[in-house]
C-alpha cells in the first residue's frame, strides 16, 4: 500500500529579489514542489541589475553585458526573453557590439589595452619602451602574488600597471592595490595578460569566426541585451514567478532568522513590512542573498561563535553613486572605424583614468540600447559612476551639489563642452554595491563554516557570499542551490565554489554589472 502523499507544499523563504533570489524562485517552481516566498527590502526588482526609469530615460545601474560561457545561463536568459512569442513581444534580446575604452591623458585607449599603433602613439615612445622592458622583466622575475598589485605586475609589468591599473583600482576600491587580495584579480581578470591579448589579436586577424569558448571573457566583442535594460528581464522573471504560484513581497525586510537549536535548521524568519509591522513566516528552507554582515547579525535561537560574528560584522563593502545626465551632445566624437548613429562615439562605457577627477566610469545608454532613451535622435543619456563609502563626503553631498560637481568634472576633462545643454539629471546611491577583498574577508571561512552548519540555510549571490560575482555567477549559485535541494544533497561546496574553481575560471561567465579595473571585464 502506498503511503499518502503530503497535502502541503514545502516552503522556501528567499531573501532578496535580485538575480540570485529570482533565479532560485523560478528554478524551485520549475523543478521541485517547493513554494518560494521572496522578500525584497526595497521597492525595486533586480537589485543592482535593475533598470531605473527617470522621466522616460532608462539607466542600467552598473552596466550589465548579457554574456556567459555557461550554456545553462545563456539558455535560461533566452528562454525567459523569447522575442518571437506574441504574448511576450516586448521581451526582445538585442545583439550589441561590445565597445569599451579607457580615457587617459585626454585620449582614448583600447580596452583591454591592445598593442595597436594607436595605443603606442597615444602612449608615446618613452612610455612604450618602458612598458616593453617592464613586461620582459615581469616574465623573468615573478613577484609573490600576495596582493592585487603584484598580480597585475606579473601579468603586465610595472609600467603598464602604473599607467592603467594602480590609480583606477584605488579610485574604485578606496584602497591601494598593494592592500587588496590577489584572488580578486584571479577571479575577475582570470587569464587576461599581455600574452592573452597578443594571442587574441592574432586569432582575430587570421580567424574568420570568433569562438567565444576560446576567448578570454574580457576580450569578448559582442553580447545580448534586453531591449529596455537588465531590469526588464528580472521584472519578467518576477512576473513569471508570481504567475506560477510563488509569492513576492516588496518593501519587506528579513529582520530575524529563527533557528531551532536542536535540529540546527531555520524554522522561520521574521520580516518587517512597509507599515513597520513584523510577522513570522515558517519555512522549510531559507535561501539568503542578504549581505553576510546582515545575515549573521539576524540569526536567533543559536549562539553565533564570537569569531564568526566579528568577521561578519567587519566585512568591508564599497558603495556606489551614479548620476544620470541628459545632454544635447557630447564634445567627444567618433574617431573609430565603426559606423555609428549620427557619428556618435560607439562606447557602451568609458573607463576614466584621469587622475584629476573622481569620476570612475561613463556609461552611454544610447549605445546599450536606443530604446533606453526617450529621444534617441536628439539627446545623449549618460551615466557617471562614482565609488565611495557610505557616510563619506561624496555620500553626504546634496544631490544638487553632487550633480554640479559631476558636470564640472565632465567639462574639465573635455567630455562635454561649456555650452553643452544639460536637459535633465538624477542622482542614485547604491549601498553595499561591491563586496571588498580586504580586512576580514580573509577570515571568511569562519563565517562560512558556521552558516554551513545550519542544515537548510543556503547563501547565494554577490552579497550573499561576499564575492564579487558577475550576474551569471550569482545565477549559478542559485541554480546549484536548487540542485542541492532537489537531490537532497547536504554539501554546500558546489554553491560556494561557483567562480572559484579552475574550471569556472576557464569556462564560466561574464554577464555582469561591476566596477572593474580596466583589465577586468564587467558591472556585473
Amino acid at each position: 500500500m502506498q503511503e499518502p502523499q503530503p497535502t502541503t507544499r514545502p516552503q522556501a523563504v528567499i531573501a532578496g529579489a535580485g538575480p540570485a533570489g529570482l533565479t532560485a524562485a523560478f528554478e524551485l517552481l520549475s523543478r521541485t514542489r517547493v513554494k518560494p516566498v521572496v522578500f525584497e527590502a526595497t521597492d525595486t526588482i533586480g537589485s543592482i541589475s535593475r533598470t531605473v526609469n527617470h522621466n522616460g530615460n532608462r539607466m542600467d545601474i552598473g552596466g550589465h553585458r548579457f554574456f556567459s560561457k555557461s550554456d545553462r545561463v545563456m539558455d535560461w536568459w533566452s528562454e525567459r526573453m523569447p522575442g518571437k512569442d506574441p504574448v511576450k513581444e516586448d521581451r526582445t534580446l538585442l545583439k550589441r557590439n561590445r565597445v569599451s575604452r579607457i580615457y587617459y591623458l585626454r585620449k582614448f585607449f583600447d580596452y583591454p589595452v591592445t598593442l595597436s599603433l594607436r595605443t603606442l602613439r597615444n602612449m608615446g615612445l618613452g612610455r612604450t619602451v618602458r612598458a616593453g622592458f617592464g613586461f620582459l622583466k615581469a616574465n623573468f622575475h615573478k613577484l609573490p602574488e600576495d596582493s592585487l598589485e603584484n598580480f597585475y605586475i606579473n601579468r603586465f609589468g610595472r609600467p603598464l600597471y602604473n599607467l592603467f591599473f594602480e590609480d583606477y583600482t584605488e579610485k574604485v576600491w578606496g584602497v591601494h592595490p598593494s592592500k587588496l587580495g590577489a584572488d580578486w584579480g584571479s577571479q575577475r581578470v582570470k587569464g587576461l595578460s599581455i600574452t592573452a591579448i597578443v594571442k587574441d589579436m592574432f586569432a582575430k586577424k587570421f580567424s574568420r569566426k570568433e569562438d567565444n569558448s576560446k576567448v578570454e571573457t574580457s576580450l569578448i566583442e559582442s553580447f545580448i541585451y534586453p531591449k529596455f535594460g537588465p531590469g526588464q528581464l528580472w521584472e519578467a522573471v518576477a512576473s513569471d514567478v508570481s504567475a506560477a504560484g510563488g509569492d513576492i513581497e516588496m518593501q519587506t525586510a528579513v529582520t530575524a532568522v529563527n533557528v531551532d537549536a536542536a535540529s540546527r535548521r531555520v524554522v522561520s524568519v521574521t520580516v518587517r513590512g512597509q507599515d513597520g509591522l513584523e510577522k513570522t513566516v515558517p519555512c522549510d528552507y531559507f535561501i539568503s542573498s542578504m549581505p553576510l554582515r546582515d545575515l549573521v547579525a539576524a540569526i536567533r535561537g543559536i549562539e553565533v561563535p564570537a569569531e564568526a560574528a566579528r568577521v561578519a560584522r567587519e566585512l568591508p563593502y564599497r558603495d556606489f553613486i551614479t548620476v544620470g545626465l541628459l545632454v544635447d551632445q557630447l564634445a567627444i566624437k567618433n574617431t573609430t572605424k565603426l559606423e555609428t548613429y549620427k557619428n556618435r562615439i560607439p562606447d557602451t562605457w568609458i573607463y576614466v583614468q584621469e587622475r584629476d577627477v573622481k569620476l570612475g566610469r561613463i556609461q552611454v545608454f544610447n549605445n546599450w540600447s536606443p530604446y533606453m532613451v526617450r529621444d534617441n535622435d536628439s539627446t545623449m543619456w549618460i551615466g557617471l559612476e562614482y565609488f565611495c563609502n557610505e557616510g563619506d563626503w561624496m555620500w553626504e553631498m546634496s544631490d544638487k551639489d553632487f550633480i554640479d560637481m559631476a558636470v564640472r568634472e565632465l567639462r574639465h576633462i573635455g567630455i562635454i563642452g561649456e555650452n553643452t545643454e544639460i536637459e535633465d539629471s538624477v542622482r542614485i546611491k547604491i549601498q553595499k554595491a561591491y563586496p571588498a577583498y580586504h580586512g576580514t574577508y580573509y577570515q571568511l571561512d569562519a563565517v562560512k563554516d558556521f552558516l554551513n552548519s545550519i542544515g537548510n540555510l543556503y547563501c547565494i549571490g554577490r552579497n550573499g557570499q561576499h564575492r564579487y560575482n558577475n550576474m551569471d555567477h550569482s545565477m549559478l549559485t542559485a541554480m546549484e542551490t536548487v540542485d542541492a535541494i532537489a537531490s537532497g544533497t547536504s554539501s554546500r561546496d558546489a554553491i560556494w565554489n561557483v567562480n572559484t574553481e579552475s574550471d569556472y575560471h576557464e569556462t564560466a561567465a561574464s554577464g555582469s554589472g561591476s566596477a572593474d579595473t580596466p583589465a577586468a571585464s564587467a558591472k556585473n
